[in-house]
């Protein structure tokens, strides 16, 4: 049985939301026709995966650089270096490895990034790791008094805090680590706002923005990069470091995000295939929902209330989105054929489910072309029936988090494809 959103949660939505205008009836979807990822800007109709790696993909990568999240100000920007300021063979009890790094985006001591990474005690190295940015401190994931306490930014007043020791172990739940490890996997994360805080058009005026936006010269350019291209920019630093970490195995490493940064889970997977498989939660607009459909949050909307996130030549579609030359579905084929698993909540309709699942679907054609199975469904499963094929996706109960639930999906999935035989 497909799953349906709950009559009476679409009607309170609608009332609490009336101000946006959010749409959360099927019935009141727009039509629209997607754009086919499989037809070149030129009218070129791709048959074969050689055309799609040598002339789609590249100009599909542009489109999403110019018109939705930027580019960065320079190929290359500063030097990558880091420096390992803890290495603890005990860690949580005596089943883990511990390492805390601080990598460096420029030869400057700031801005850096602190990067806490757990590794199986026992497991054979080197090990396949989940990769994925948190919405706050280290200090947070576990209660080992080893990792320090950094200030936080309110994202609401756009000011620094120092968070109490009370914080210790507050977002445990988040990245359950003692479950990952115990099969098999390292889990690596660090706090998204040392890379650039989340606090709106001010935000340009610190991390990497402020290190790196000179070069764009005086006037900054309208497809020049947003929060979400910064912090997929940060995923990526990270895997350099990952290439040189001999206890990891940087050929199996996971980027997962949840919300905001599930839509930079998939930007970083997309420009950057040595991430091996790429996960979405709840990413909604912007990251995994089709724009085209307008249901719950639009591209308008997150426009308005995040205008940071994204390149300004992304607000001329605010209410034409039928004029985009693409739509998310187009971003998740940018991953082929590598693995990607895309998951929704049943409350969170703000995130548009059917329109992740969509999305997921529509993108099995370029799967197709490599001779995968793409997502094997034709309809939106029920709630709590995971699919799993190249393409990956679920709906659970609940609302918009990052759950326990979830991580036993992606640990099964990644299961399916990093442990298969032959």
């Amino acid at each position: 049985m497909a799953w349906q959103a709950d009559p009476e949660l679409v009607k309170r939505l609608t009332q609490e939301h009336k101000k946006y205008g959010a749409i959360y009836d099927e019935k009141l979807v727009p039509k629209y026709k997607l754009p086919d990822a499989l037809t070149c800007l030129d009218g070129t109709k791709v048959v074969d995966k050689e055309t799609w790696i040598r002339k789609r993909r590249p100009e599909i990568l542009e489109l999403f650089r110019t018109h939705m999240y930027g580019r960065k100000p320079a190929e290359t920007l500063g030097c990558f270096r880091y420096e390992i300021s803890d290495i603890e063979k005990n860690a949580l009890e005596g089943i883990a490895i511990r390492k805390q790094v601080r990598i460096f985006f420029t030869e400057k001591q700031a801005p850096f990034m602190d990067l806490l990474v757990y590794l199986p005690k026992d497991a054979d190295k080197p090990v396949p790791v989940f990769l994925l940015l948190h919405f706050y401190g280290n200090h947070t994931i576990t209660d080992e008094k080893a990792i320090p306490i950094k200030k936080e930014w309110d994202r609401g007043k756009g000011v620094q805090y120092l968070p109490g020791e009370e914080t210790r172990a507050s977002h445990s739940k988040t990245i359950p680590v003692k479950k990952i490890l115990s099969r098999g996997y390292g889990v690596a994360t660090a706090y998204y706002c040392d890379i650039v805080p989340d606090i709106g058009i001010k935000c340009f005026n610190y991390g990497i923005f402020k290190a790196f936006d000179h070069i764009f010269g005086e006037h900054k350019p309208s497809d020049a990069w947003g929060a979400i291209s910064a912090w997929a920019f940060g995923l990526t630093r990270i895997m350099d470091y990952f290439e040189t970490d001999e206890n990891i195995d940087s050929k199996k490493v996971a980027v997962l995000g949840h919300s905001r940064l599930g839509k930079t889970a998939l930007w970083a997977g997309a420009q950057d295939d040595r991430f091996a498989i790429v996960i979405s939660n709840n990413s909604g607009c912007g990251g995994a929902a089709l724009s085209r459909r307008k249901f719950g949050e639009t591209v308008k909307i997150i426009n308005e209330l995040a205008p940071h996130w994204f390149c300004e030549n992304f607000k001329k579609y605010n209410d034409k989105e039928d004029k985009l030359a693409f739509d998310q579905h187009m971003l998740i084929s940018l991953i082929a054929p590598r693995p990607v698993y895309v998951a929704s909540a049943d409350q969170d309709l703000w995130a548009d489910p059917m329109g992740e699942f969509l999305s997921a679907k529509n993108a099995e054609v370029v799967y197709n072309l490599f001779g995968l199975d793409g997502l094997p469904a034709d309809e939106i499963p029920d709630l709590n029936s995971p699919v799993m094929g190249t393409i990956g996706y679920h709906i659970r109960e609940g609302d918009h988090a990052l759950t326990e639930y979830d991580w036993d999906c992606y640990i099964n999935f990644c299961d399916k494809h990093f442990r298969k035989k032959g």
